[in-house]
């Protein structure tokens, strides 16, 4: 049958003359033949067809009876299922059965949840009677079963170092108290562990000894081993809280006497199988080799041997567990009370400060031979680490010493005048200067004047020359140490005399005017720091160190000081001028009166004050605050005279005595302000009414209290009384307080309104 099913090929039906152009179409002819082939080959189709079925008729009848055979049953079980379907649909078994499946389910989750919860409750159970164990261990006196069922247990509850619990941890509450039980279990054998070392250890003071005892009897408990008891501390990890009590003993009645007795000691050891006693006893040799530590540190080693031995049991880990507690106070006590007193006090000893270096060096090699410190941990080298840094050690005491010294200076002075440089002296110059030849007496550099300073600025400058010629010759390490001694002893005098000095600043007196000059000599100091020695610095420094930021901060200060003590001149004056109520009706005998009192303040104040700053300040300076202070007192003096509104004949007169008066009491400070000064030539004697613009005023108010209109008016237009300060309207104020109105008043009046200069 394959082959009546094969492919035809057309061509295979036509002559090969027919096909000798593939792309020209068929003719008539060949179409016909071609339709007479193929139906011939569709008959011989057909034929084979027929003949192939009624061979096989048998075949075909089994294969149609089988087809039958099959939709016949697949009838059966459309009707089957349709029963089925039928019957579902009248009583729902489906919910049934889901029904039945789900309480399979929850029975199964239930059983699970009980065995697990069984699992848990016999966990809990182990675990409660493995604490009971262990709590019964440590009343039987077995601390290593108890301690190791705590580490175990301390593993199972999952107990961190630091008692927290994740976030992410859900478990029962019950492994919340079975913690707390823990921790309290815990708490019970680290008493008793702590309490059995305070036993073993014991500390005589009265006789200088201490005994370590290997087998106690504590509570009931019969030949309790020590060495036990630190293999339970250690399994628990409280062998470094156990020993720390002891550890702080041991500094305070064992190494703390020795390094510090006075007297020579020594260590004196005695071992037996009970206990062992560690005595200190006086040294048989009176004169130890202690200047280089060799005696110090050959004590200390065999304290350390006999901790290992006694206390440690050669265990490794012990003893560094005891030197952890007890090296670094050891340290400390080696460099207080030995190393850092025979530090060098001179640069020229350093190099005999090497065989305390090596002395140093090789106790703490035999302490790491000990394991007494580590090895690799260059932090347990304190005292090779000290030594070796010992010029910055030498410039640290040193530094100490110079600021010591500074703060001594400053704080012992006093800041009183000597009788020889007062004004009143008989040592005073005629010519108002004082004797320049005093200890005292400084030059400025930069001013070329000279001016008393106190005996603390004095002798703190001389430090600060010298520490700054220690820098020039010391090492960079050194000099850097003293160059910084050098600055905060400057900075002492900003920082302890203002405070020292805050009553005195308060009012006018020498001791403020000193300080004055302190702060405008440190100035000119420092700023002759750097032509003095900056070329003669380590090379390593000159870039850095300087000191020109510290002279504008005394310079601020001096002045800040002298405008201080200006103001406070003014105000005492201003007070002083209030009395005299304005100088109204002064010719009033108790009007004058009380005048005449404020006047006579006022030169008591300028003439103490001239006694006080004159002597002190530079005479330029005590030139230019005078003129300040000189200047407001006669201001305010004219302004109220040429404010009054009406002065009668006789007021005049008394006005004008008054003024007469005050100047001639200041005849003497009037001197000294015209004197010259042989240095500068800034002043002169013509030149004082410069100075002072209100003292030429109010001398020519006093000569307009007794000038006529006419005069009055003459001066104005000669351009006299505005040349000395007086404005229009001053002027006209005057004339109408002192003449009464009349044509003459008015023709003058209008004369000075439209006088042109």
């Amino acid at each position: 049958m394959e082959s009546l099913f094969g492919t035809i090929n057309v061509r295979d039906l036509l002559s090969a003359a027919d096909l000798s152009d593939p792309n020209s179409p068929l003719s008539a002819p060949d179409l016909r033949l071609l339709i007479h082939r193929l139906e011939s080959h569709s008959l011989q189709i057909r034929s084979q067809v027929q003949s192939y079925l009624i061979s096989h008729q048998h075949d075909f009848q089994n294969l149609f009876s089988l087809c039958n055979d099959a939709v016949s049953q697949t009838n059966e079980v459309y009707h089957d299922v349709a029963g089925i379907l039928r019957l579902l649909s009248d009583s729902p078994i489906d919910v049934e059965v889901r029904t039945v499946v789900e309480e399979i389910k929850a029975k199964k989750e239930e059983l699970r949840v009980k065995k697990e919860l069984l699992g848990l409750v016999k966990s809990v159970v182990g675990v409660n009677q493995r604490l009971e164990s262990v709590r019964e261990g440590l009343k039987n006196g077995r601390f290593q079963f108890a301690a190791q069922g705590l580490k175990e247990l301390k593993v199972a509850l999952r107990i961190r170092d630091d008692d927290s619990v994740s976030a992410d941890d859900i478990e029962p509450l019950v492994y919340g108290l079975l913690r707390k039980e823990w921790s309290q279990c815990f708490e019970e054998i680290q008493t008793v562990l702590v309490k059995i070392m305070e036993k073993a250890v014991r500390f005589d003071g009265a006789l200088n000894q201490v005994e370590v005892k290997y087998h106690l009897e504590v509570d009931n408990m019969n030949e309790i081993k020590l060495q036990a008891v630190l293999e339970a501390m250690d399994e628990v990890d409280i062998l470094e809280y156990g020993l720390a009590k002891v550890a702080d003993l041991m500094i305070k009645h064992v190494i703390s006497p020795f390094v510090n007795c006075e007297r020579p000691v020594s260590f004196l050891e005695e071992f037996n199988q009970e206990s062992a006693v560690l005595k200190i006893v006086p040294s048989l040799n009176s004169k130890p080799e202690y200047l280089d530590g060799e005696f110090l540190y050959s004590g200390i080693v065999l304290f350390v041997k006999f901790i290992s031995r006694s206390i440690c049991f050669q265990n490794s880990s012990w003893i560094r567990c005891f030197g952890r507690l007890t090296w670094p106070r050891i340290s400390e006590l080696i460099i207080s009370s030995f190393l850092s007193k025979v530090v060098p006090t001179d640069a020229s000893k350093l190099p005999d400060f090497q065989k305390i270096v090596k002395c140093a060096s090789d106790f703490e090699t035999a302490l790491k031979e000990l394991l007494f410190i580590s090895a690799s941990d260059d932090k347990d080298n304190r005292l090779s680490n000290f030594a070796e840094n010992v010029e910055v050690h030498f410039a640290f005491k040193k530094k100490t010493e110079i600021l010591s010294k500074a703060r001594s200076l400053l704080l012992e002075c006093d800041f009183s005048i000597p009788q020889e440089y007062t004004r009143d002296s008989s040592t005073w110059k005629n010519d108002g200067t004082s004797i320049q030849s005093f200890s005292h007496v400084v030059d400025l550099l930069f001013l070329s004047e000279r001016c008393l300073v106190s005996k603390a600025a004095k002798q703190l400058m001389e430090l600060v020359h010298q520490t700054l010629q220690d820098v020039c010759l010391s090492s960079t390490r050194v000099a850097l140490e003293f160059y910084h001694a050098a600055r905060d002893a400057i900075l002492l005098y900003e920082v302890v005399v203002p405070v020292k000095l805050e009553r005195q600043l308060d009012g006018i007196n020498q001791a403020a005017v000193l300080m004055h000059n302190d702060c405008l000599y440190l100035s000119q100091e420092i700023l002759g720091f750097a032509f003095e020695y900056r070329t003669d610095f380590p090379s390593s420094m000159k870039e850095h160190a300087v000191f020109v930021d510290l002279a504008p901060r005394y310079q601020l200060l001096a002045e800040e000081i002298l405008q201080r003590q200006v103001h406070l001149v003014i105000h005492n004056l201003k007070e002083a001028l209030a009395g005299a109520d304005g100088f109204q009706n002064t010719h009033q005998m108790q009007q004058f009166e009380s005048a005449k009192f404020s006047i006579d303040q006022v030169v008591f104040i300028l003439e103490k004050v001239h006694i006080i700053w004159e002597p002190l300040l530079l005479p330029s300076t005590y030139k230019k605050s005078m003129f300040t202070v000189l200047e407001s007192v006669f201001s305010i003096i004219t302004r109220d005279i040429l404010l009054l509104d009406d002065i009668a004949a006789d007021e005049t007169l008394q006005l004008q005595r008054l003024i007469h008066i005050m100047l001639e009491n200041l005849s003497s400070l009037f001197e000294s302000l015209a004197m010259e000064d042989q240095n500068l030539h800034e002043f002169s004697v013509g030149s004082l009414d410069d100075r002072i613009p209100s003292l030429r005023k109010i001398r020519k108010l006093s000569e307009l209290l007794d000038m006529p209109l006419r005069s009055i008016t003459s001066s104005w237009e000669n351009n006299d009384l505005l040349s000395c300060g007086f404005t229009i309207t001053e002027m006209e104020d005057f004339i109408k307080a002192i003449f009464a109105d009349s044509p003459l008043r008015k023709d003058c009046l209008w004369r000075i309104q439209n006088a042109s200069f």
